[in-house]
């Protein structure tokens, strides 16, 4: 039985030391063959240097280096990839996550044997109350749009098997979100409440969660689309009650309507929501354009592992 212990760098060369003590300490308490797998996500910092470092003195720890900064879930994506373990434990590389979440999710494992997949759901949401409300709302409104039930406030720490990995990389859309495609491939998963702790700043600012959550929405539902054909029929059956209830004041009451405001209005009304509507299909044409490229999700520069000689 191995364990594969993944993770991505990026800005963590003050962390990476102490998350793989932390992280080994629990792999020798469980005495399961293990492999640890560091992908650079194009660090400008130190993290490499630090990461070869640890893999010098264990010959198994691989250390991926992408030729840049692909963003999170590709560098994630990059890590499944290479993992061979029969059990993968994903987690971030900044102790925002314990590594000791590992022995709470394999005792979960222990008692519950069918289970596929444990993964972490935070009992607070960490952050400002604009955080916590935004996201809060921000997960209502996917789940109202999207064709699968998206857990709020999970970790990015969690543990899967083998063959649920495999099916997660059956998927090949380039425009991504992983952690709809942890929901969608299915199998039997499980969520335990867990506390998160924080570290003060991040690299994801408010726009960036802005991108992510338009993104997110985009690729996995096509409502938004729906959304439009339901908007233009709501207009159009108000614009036709509209005439009728006009000619009916011209001819009943012998009322002329007249009013450049009402116009004005009008106008800006449905020049704004024919805006947002195609503002919407050029979001879809958009990602057709960027599926139909077949770019690379990631780019490996380098891989580094040190084997005993």
């Amino acid at each position: 039985m191995k364990i594969s212990v993944l993770t991505t760098l990026y800005y963590s060369q003050a962390y990476i030391k102490e998350f793989y003590q932390r992280t080994l300490a629990c792999l020798q308490k469980l005495q399961m063959n293990y492999e640890f797998i560091f992908v650079n996500d194009g660090s400008p910092d130190a993290s490499l240097a630090v990461a070869l470092e640890i893999a010098k003195k264990d010959e198994n720890v691989q250390v991926i280096e992408l030729s840049r900064n692909f963003g999170h879930h590709q560098a994630l994506w990059t890590a499944l990839c290479y993992a061979t373990g029969n059990w993968v434990f994903l987690i971030d590389s900044d102790l925002e996550e314990a590594p000791e979440l590992l022995l709470d999710y394999w005792n979960e494992i222990q008692q519950n044997p069918e289970i596929d997949v444990v993964y972490g759901v935070q009992h607070q949401r960490k952050g400002n109350w604009f955080e916590r409300i935004s996201g809060k709302w921000y997960y209502k409104l996917f789940n109202l749009i999207s064709d699968i039930n998206y857990p709020a406030d999970t970790l990015t720490a969690r543990l899967m098997k083998k063959d649920y990995v495999g099916a997660v990389l059956q998927y090949q859309e380039k425009e991504f979100d992983l952690w709809c495609l942890f929901e969608m491939a299915g199998f039997k998963q499980k969520a335990i409440k867990v506390s998160k702790a924080s570290k003060g700043s991040t690299t994801y600012t408010f726009t960036k969660k802005l991108k992510i959550a338009l993104n997110t929405i985009t690729s996995v539902s096509h409502k938004p689309l729906y959304l439009i054909f339901y908007i233009g029929i709501l207009m159009t059956s108000f614009a036709f009650a509209y005439i009728v209830w006009a000619l009916w004041q011209y001819f009943a009451y012998d009322d002329k309507i007249e009013g450049w405001t009402s116009i004005a209005i009008s106008i800006w009304a449905v020049g704004g929501i024919i805006i947002f509507c195609i503002g919407i299909i050029g979001i879809y044409l958009a990602k057709m354009f960027s599926e139909v490229k077949q770019r690379p999700r990631s780019i490996v520069r380098n891989v580094y592992q040190f084997k005993k000689s």
